[in-house]
């Protein structure tokens, strides 16, 4: 995909999957909602999750972006990042639920700034993105 094809993909998707080093070595997989910034993008945590405490460890992760069911369907942005972790969560929240809530009513802002101390922002800074869509083959694989 061009860049601007992968920021039209992150746009029109709702949930990646960060994969960060667990504190034995292993990958640890987690879906998480996410707001595109151009290709980066952000998000926010708990800030005791196991992500939280493996991006603190180490603030690098792999994200993923995917769709499709069928070969020729397929479609996806993987992106090898350097994370930014903030400890002022509120307008990350804001800005996540901006996304998939509409309109914040007061309600929202209140249950995000309620939220918001027990969480950390995610900053998701690529260094390197592969991508790939399978429509684009037409069906010669």
């Amino acid at each position: 995909m061009s860049d601007d094809e992968v920021r039209a993909f992150l746009e029109e998707q709702k949930v990646m999957t960060i994969g960060t080093i667990g504190p034995n070595g292993r990958p640890h997989l987690m879906a998480l909602w996410y707001v595109p910034e151009g290709i980066g993008m952000t998000g926010w945590t708990y800030a005791k999750s196991q992500k939280a405490k493996n991006l603190e460890r180490d603030p690098h992760a792999t994200i993923q972006v995917e769709t499709g069911v069928q070969y020729h369907e397929l479609r996806g942005v993987m992106m090898e990042c350097d994370v930014e972790m903030d400890r002022d969560a509120k307008p990350y929240g804001l800005a996540l639920f901006e996304r998939y809530a509409g309109t914040l009513d007061d309600s929202v802002t209140a249950m995000v700034e309620k939220q918001a101390p027990k969480r950390v922002g995610l900053r998701f800074k690529p260094t390197r993105v592969v991508s790939w869509d399978h429509s684009k083959l037409g069906g010669a694989y």
